[in-house]
């Protein structure tokens, strides 16, 4: 087991507080975004043995175990994060496994460098993700029903809106939303300015339901991803509370801090509520075009006190331990690699003493045993 070393991503819509609040540290006064663990090579971790991703490609199979490296490959499957959202993340959606393989294989073969700000496609991999609140915290997933969407966008009464509540009324489900979602991003961009300007001015006059998106036009003004955000689920989760993003469902984190564990991939389409590049005809081939429920997951209850949060995916596994102080402790083995991350409260984990926002690599196979007063979270891989 060894304890790990993991770099803070200042992203500009980190929270300047959340993260060292966590940690016990004093803010710096800038973004902290995201404290990223695992072996990406873009900020590994670092062990006293090394980074993270040397240590793997040195002994894959003693570090992962054969099962996962059979299923996956030389490399750990998952990269798990602390996530704070101090503003609005993009607008955005992942692909699946085919599209990414396809993706990437089409701009490799045009020659498009790996850092070229209008690359779609890092690597060939998906990024199903799990966002789990340790704070109250918002985010927008997935499409509303086109009609639920058609009565917020009137709602707002701005004229050069009506032909996309028609659209939405008018259409069945797949045609109002795609029909839609293009012709905002499509749309001439000083008239959508215009639009997006008296739409949110509408948004902070009217409040309650509106008042989310007023937010966002604050931190984005005159971009279209405002009007594409109205056509979301708004969803608040409670600490303990998760969702699970697969393939094709746009989504976007407004606000709060968060664990969350994706497949080890940097595939992003953006839709909006970024600078960043928006490829239109690409987005539109990889989003899934169908109102859904969020589907908050709450964690079960498996064996020995794990709480387990269960996705359809075996890229990883997150689950939690809440720990009293004067429970037994607890083994905590497996076949593949595990990360122990605690978030509350003082817990040992072998022999390490983990605070807030500190973590660990066991390698597969090896035993921990886990024990204190407090709340650790197991990413792990199913193989």
């Amino acid at each position: 087991m060894d304890r790990l070393s993991n770099t803070i991503r200042p992203y500009a819509w980190g929270s300047t507080t959340a993260i060292p609040q966590l940690l016990g540290v004093r803010p710096t006064g800038e973004p902290q975004a995201e404290m990223w663990m695992g072996a990406h090579p873009g900020a590994p971790s670092h062990l006293a043995r090394g980074p993270l991703n040397e240590v793997i490609d040195a002994a894959p199979e003693a570090e992962l175990g054969a099962e996962a490296v059979a299923k996956f490959g030389p490399r750990l499957p998952f990269l798990l994060k602390l996530l704070a959202a101090g503003a609005p993340l993009s607008l955005q959606v992942h692909p699946n496994l085919e599209q990414a393989k396809e993706g990437y294989a089409d701009e490799e073969q045009r020659g498009i460098p790996i850092d070229a700000p209008f690359r779609n496609y890092k690597d060939a991999n998906h990024k199903p993700e799990l966002i789990c609140a340790l704070t109250p915290f918002d985010g927008l997933c997935g499409f509303r029903d086109p009609n639920e969407a058609a009565e917020l966008l009137a709602g707002l009464g701005v004229d050069s809106l009506k032909p996309y509540v028609d659209l939405l009324q008018a259409h069945p489900e797949e045609a109002a939303l795609r029909e839609v979602l293009t012709a905002v991003l499509s749309a001439d961009k000083d008239a959508m300015t215009a639009t997006v300007t008296e739409a949110a001015a509408a948004a902070e006059r009217l409040g309650g339901a509106y008042a989310p998106y007023a937010s966002i036009a604050r931190h984005y003004p005159g971009d279209p991803g405002v009007i594409a955000a109205m056509l979301l689920n708004y969803v608040q989760l409670q600490p303990g509370e998760a969702l699970f993003l697969g393939a094709g469902v746009p989504h976007a984190y407004l606000n709060g801090l968060g664990v969350e564990i994706m497949a080890n991939s940097d595939n992003v389409l953006r839709c909006g509520l970024t600078p960043k590049h928006v490829d239109v005809p690409e987005l539109l081939r990889i989003v899934r075009f169908e109102a859904t429920d969020p589907g908050v997951l709450r964690p079960e209850a498996g064996a020995d006190g794990e709480e387990v949060y269960e996705t359809p995916i075996d890229e990883f596994r997150l689950s939690r331990y809440v720990l009293a102080e004067d429970s037994a402790s607890r083994q905590v083995t497996a076949r593949t690699p595990q990360i122990l991350l605690c978030t509350a409260g003082t817990v040992r984990a072998g022999e390490f003493e983990l605070a807030p926002g500190q973590s660990v690599f066991v390698p597969a196979g090896e035993a921990a045993e886990i024990s204190g007063n407090g709340t650790i979270f197991r990413a792990t891989v199913v193989a």
